[in-house]
């Protein structure tokens, strides 16, 4: 049987490895001393927002501190933070044999380009995590909302996806990844928003205000897509051009429409929510920073989303966690845009 590895074991890396665990396949963990004890003393418990849930005992559980159990495997899921992706290649060229499977299943666009400067032996495929994973308690996770995880298609990874489809996570596989990729960062340009709105992703998103701000957040990032030829895939019932139309509706008309776009737990949060109640920095460089590096090598500007990392990054450093209201937040995006056409006018 092949051997999978699970290269941070955070929130997604518990889920789908114990996904896969559950399902019959030979899984091992890497992660950080708190979480391998957690594992060893609870095992994993999942659970998903349709009410399935799935247990694997502790003594069923190999996890592990040392990226040296990583030797053996014959597909790495990298599943770590995308700060954390330059060292965890480091740390994996120095183990893996050659030929092995990495495939990283982590935010933003660049990681796997990360991956494969550092890993020229291996297979570095990119992968993409649509849902929303919660860590409820020692060793329990939670799925909070849809999706299928979607992979860069290779001869290479076809042994494996037979263990993903027993595990109930079946792979939806593209020759190019990219406008995936995009399609998934403008969703999640939404985390920002929920981490500063402090609140539920379904509660947050019932607001017409906070939708607004995404709506902008898309917009901006939408037509610098189009300007850099980048059509972004559709992983949603409805096209990503149409979305931030759909996020101006009244909220009554959006709650109709919205049951029809994602399916979310009433209790998700953003995984960014999550790692400001945690005290831990947050990936939003990766997300509303990807967008801005895309203006920048544009020769153009991305006033919201700028706007956007700035506040997250100074929500990182305070005492006190903000709560942003839909209308604040929505007239500092309206501020940032309006400053950056005076300035544009101006020059």
């Amino acid at each position: 049987m092949a051997k999978i590895c699970i290269y941070g074991a955070g929130s997604i890396g518990c889920y789908v490895g114990g996904r896969l665990l559950a399902g019959g396949s030979d899984v091992s963990f890497i992660g950080r001393a708190r979480m391998a004890d957690q594992l060893r003393s609870h095992g994993i418990t999942l659970s998903r927002h349709d009410d399935s849930r799935w247990h694997v005992p502790p003594e069923l559980i190999d996890v592990s501190t040392d990226a040296a159990s990583a030797a053996a495997a014959d597909l790495v899921l990298v599943t770590v933070k995308s700060a954390a992706t330059r060292a965890a290649a480091a740390e994996l060229a120095s183990v893996l044999r050659p030929g092995t499977i990495v495939l990283s299943l982590q935010n933003g666009v660049g990681n796997a380009d990360v991956l494969r400067v550092a890993l020229p032996q291996n297979i570095v495929l990119e992968g993409m995590v649509p849902f929303n994973v919660v860590e409820r308690g020692p060793g329990a996770f939670h799925q909070g909302s849809a999706g299928e995880l979607e992979v860069r298609h290779t001869p290479a990874m076809q042994p494996f996806v037979d263990a993903f489809r027993q595990a109930g996570l079946p792979l939806i596989q593209h020759v190019d990844m990219l406008p995936v990729q995009w399609a998934k960062l403008l969703l999640n340009l939404n985390n920002a928003i929920n981490a500063l709105a402090n609140r539920p992703l379904k509660e947050e998103l019932s607001q017409r205000a906070y939708r607004l701000c995404l709506g902008m957040a898309q917009k901006e990032a939408l037509a610098l897509l189009k300007r850099a030829g980048i059509r972004p895939a559709r992983v949603t019932p409805l096209p990503a051009t149409w979305i931030p139309h759909v996020l101006s509706v009244p909220d009554a008309l959006f709650e109709r429409l919205g049951r029809t776009m994602l399916t979310i737990d009433p209790l998700a949060r953003s995984s960014m929510s999550d790692d400001l109640a945690a005290g831990r920095a947050t990936e939003v460089s990766w997300i509303n920073g990807e967008v801005v590096r895309l203006a920048q090598r544009l020769g153009q500007t991305a006033p919201v989303n700028e706007r956007l990392c700035e506040l997250v990054r100074e929500a990182e450093l305070a005492d006190v966690r903000p709560l942003w209201s839909g209308e604040a937040l929505l007239a500092e995006m309206q501020a940032a845009a309006n400053a950056a056409l005076a300035l544009h006018r101006t020059v």
